[in-house]
């Protein structure tokens, strides 16, 4: 089973059993791991995969077998988007389809391609430190690293924006605010407040250019698309790839719907 374990019970596998570590071992079907792994997210919202799948169907049949009233553990350690390119998402289109854009259109306001609605001013619950405060400050008008990003390890729109970078060879400090050296008296937490009261937007990840504030993934996309972010590149003498022609949101994620 993709992701869980090897074709064969290896010899360690029959050690414990035989050793009596572990009660018995229960043989899962491909093609109904599969069917579960579907309808855990299709009736549950359980977004999980391949190996999970199975999982749930071995915890099915201890399940069948079980006295009445039993409590059974069933752990599913995964998530669902490694596997959209897998047999497990074959039979659903990379595009809406038809009846997924009329659901989408159904919702006021929060239509794709119309106007976003306006929000009220967000606010930090935790006001920022001073320290953080002036932390920032000095990241972003520190002329010797004047592209900085502050972003999260496993964020896929920062990813995004490192592709585009690496394309167009831009330099940039990334401020990885979940990294361990951040989580020492909740650093990441006070610097993201810091840049929600500098900037007024609580997302991540969050842009800066020479000093100048240019938003998150899809600000930063616009304004390479516009011409603007290049414009902004060569009036501060920051180097970069200009001869490159590109839409800078081929680098979203490709689950998103296509703008």
């Amino acid at each position: 089973m993709q992701g869980w374990s090897p074709d064969f019970i290896s010899p360690l596998a029959n050690d414990v059993l035989r050793d009596g570590l572990v009660d018995r071992f229960v043989g899962v079907n491909g093609a109904e791991s599969l069917r579960l792994a579907r309808e855990l997210a299709r009736r549950e919202g359980i977004f999980c995969g391949i190996s999970s799948g199975a999982t749930f169907h071995g915890a099915l049949q201890v399940a069948r077998d079980a006295p009445a009233g039993s409590a059974i553990l069933c752990m599913l350690p995964d998530t669902g988007e490694r596997y959209l390119s897998t047999p497990l998402f074959e039979d659903i289109p990379a595009d809406m389809t038809d009846e997924e854009m009329e659901i989408s259109e159904s919702t006021t306001g929060y239509r794709f391609g119309a106007p976003a609605p306006a929000r009220a001013a967000v606010t930090s619950a935790v006001p920022a430190s001073d320290t953080a405060l002036a932390y920032v400050s000095e990241l972003v008008d520190d002329p010797g690293q004047p592209v900085v990003m502050f972003a999260l390890e496993w964020c896929e729109f920062c990813w995004s924006v490192r592709k585009l970078f690496a394309e167009l060879g831009i330099t940039f400090r990334a401020i990885e605010l979940d990294a361990v050296e951040f989580q020492r008296d909740n650093l990441g937490s006070d610097i993201r407040a810091a840049l929600l009261a500098r900037v007024g937007s609580p997302t991540i990840p969050q842009i800066f250019v020479g000093g100048e504030y240019i938003g998150g993934a899809t600000e930063t996309f616009d304004a390479y698309n516009s011409g603007d972010l290049q414009r902004l590149m060569v009036d501060k003498g920051i180097p970069f790839d200009d001869s490159r022609n590109l839409d800078a949101y081929s680098f979203l994620p490709k689950w998103l719907q296509p703008r």
